[in-house]
């Protein structure tokens, strides 16, 4: 049986609780590899073949030969009674004016870094600033061979708020992705709830 169909594609009665999440970060870093390694359901992609439109654009990754041009979207469940739907962005620049439309209505970002290319994600930070105030964790995808750093030395270079979470992980590998969402989502639960209580 083909393990799409084999997956649960309702949500359980058990799940009190569901919100959006948006997955950012530079092209080439992981959206869609995060999401397809969680997502309980087929992941919907909207990728294309890499054209020359891209060059002296994009950066150049070796052996990327497609890219999201809309979005990546998939479902998580956790702990039984929060399902988190899951919005990845476009990584090419020229498509950045869609993230303000999926960060409409999420809990919070994650974004992606790679410590291969980290001055690529300045931009991206600075597009989520001007998106949105929404609450971000930093997760650092640990590609074979890419440099390892401290979580707070990558949160040091990246000049990140006070309290921004940042995490490693391979994400390929399911376990670790859902890790890094539930660090996310544990921050903005959180610091709604400090909003909440200031109020």
């Amino acid at each position: 049986m083909d393990s799409a169909t084999s997956e649960p594609r309702h949500l359980s009665s058990t799940v009190e609780r569901s919100v959006k999440v948006l997955v950012v970060g530079a092209y080439g870093v992981g959206k869609t590899t995060l999401i397809d390694a969680v997502s309980e359901i087929p992941m919907l992609r909207t990728e294309e073949s890499v054209t020359t439109a891209s060059v002296g654009v994009d950066p150049y990754v070796a052996q990327k030969a497609t890219t999201t041009v809309a979005m990546d979207f998939g479902r998580v469940t956790l702990g039984g009674s929060t399902a988190l739907y899951l919005f990845g962005t476009p990584g090419q620049r020229r498509f950045w004016d869609l993230w303000a439309g999926l960060a409409d209505g999420a809990l919070g970002v994650l974004v992606l870094v790679d410590t291969r290319r980290l001055e690529d994600s300045f931009e991206v930070l600075d597009q989520i600033e001007e998106k949105t105030d929404l609450p971000l964790a930093v997760v650092v995808n640990q590609f074979p061979g890419s440099p390892q750093h401290p979580d707070e030395a990558v949160r040091e270079a990246l000049d990140l708020p006070v309290g921004t979470p940042v995490v490693s992980g391979d994400l390929r590998q399911r376990a670790q992705a859902v890790a890094a969402l539930v660090t996310l989502v544990e921050h903005a639960l959180r610091r709604r709830t400090a909003g909440s209580a200031a109020a």
